[in-house]
């Protein structure tokens, strides 16, 4: 047996497939970001109303 026989045959779309993030973690990836985005804004309202209460 030769190597050419051994290496697996891989065409553009499927190493461009493998080169990818799989999408779940983008969709999570996209949600934790805006969620704890909108968490820190929250509580930088908080202290920002907080402040001005005094």
């Amino acid at each position: 047996m030769s190597d050419a026989q051994n290496t697996p045959t891989h065409t553009p779309t499927q190493q461009l497939q493998q080169s990818k993030f799989p999408r779940g973690l983008i969709i999570r990836l996209i949600a934790y970001l805006f969620v704890g985005h909108l968490f820190a804004f929250f509580v930088y309202l908080l202290f920002v109303l907080g402040a001005q209460n005094q």
